[in-house]
């Protein structure tokens, strides 16, 4: 199995590098921590999806002898212009073209069964091994998986965040997904900026997908139709969750949604660092990981 890791973002929010933050007694970032557990779950390769701008520091730190020869290592890149044959960037066109446009560029690296997840998200131990359990098990195509986070235990105490929020059928599977902005707690009620209000046991997506080769070969095909629907859209950006909906609404996947009590924790914003320092040497404290990762 392999982990896909989407770091091309630069968090503008967060004002630096953040994938490269060390947070961990050792220096270890959020990465670190989730191919440790992606490790100990059965994963044996790394695909870092990243930018040329800053590729030399990137590689710098995430070495393959940084990891001990444990995982294999691979970097791919996500630029503006990767573009199907045919198609250019559109004039004033700055911002990226989305997460699943990162997935997109992982096609040449993997070769089997893959998950994905965000650089800048600390998962748990928990969450790989449901995942690992499930698409270890899975043969064939078009069965995918993704962990579902409570979407109380998803939130940044320094201001909104955006989730994909899930409706769940009665066999366990995903039945729509919904891309949400601006969802923050304020007093008793978890809100989004459309009005909703959440219950505390909604579940949500944190970009934790497993997915089978065959994704790579839909998602091409959807991002043409993406790219011709949103040519005057300069800020059209192709969602995971986009995909994904597209795909189990036409039925031509499923996608099981693995619950998980695991409370996630990431550096959304630069206030954020404290707190995500805290709860990892709490989990070290506990047992949970080594005091340094790597040595």
């Amino acid at each position: 199995m392999t982990l896909v890791v989407l770091a091309a973002g630069m968090g503008s929010r967060y004002g630096s590098l953040k994938q490269m933050d060390g947070v961990g007694p050792g220096g270890e970032a959020i990465i670190d921590y989730s191919i440790y557990d992606a490790i100990r779950a059965g994963f044996t390769k790394v695909v870092f999806v990243i930018r040329h701008s800053f590729e030399a520091d990137f590689r710098e730190v995430f070495k393959p002898e940084r990891f001990g020869g444990k995982i294999a290592v691979e970097f791919v890149f996500q630029e503006l212009d990767y573009l199907p044959e045919g198609f250019t960037v559109p004039a004033g066109r700055e911002k990226p073209w989305g997460t699943n446009h990162a997935v997109m560029m992982a096609k040449g690296a993997v070769s089997g069964p893959f998950a994905v997840i965000n650089a800048d998200d600390f998962y748990g131990r928990h969450s790989f091994g449901v995942l690992a359990d499930y698409m270890s098990g899975q043969e064939g195509k078009n069965r995918y998986a993704m962990v579902g986070f409570s979407v109380s235990n998803t939130l940044s105490d320094n201001g909104t965040v955006s989730r994909g929020v899930c409706a769940v059928d009665s066999e366990g599977n995903l039945a729509d997904i919904v891309e949400t902005h601006g969802i923050i707690r304020r007093g008793a009620q978890i809100v989004s900026d459309n009005g909703g209000v959440l219950a505390e046991s909604t579940p949500v997506s944190m970009n934790m997908f497993g997915f089978t080769p065959d994704y790579f070969d839909y998602s091409e095909e959807y991002f043409k139709e993406f790219l011709r629907e949103n040519s005057g859209n300069l800020k059209a950006e192709f969602y995971i969750p986009l995909m994904v909906d597209r795909l189990i609404k036409t039925g031509v996947a499923t996608m099981r949604v693995l619950p998980t009590d695991a409370v996630w924790f990431g550096v959304t914003y630069k206030e954020d660092r404290p707190l995500v320092v805290d709860r990892i040497r709490a989990l070290i404290a506990k047992g949970e990981y080594p005091e340094r990762l790597w040595s």
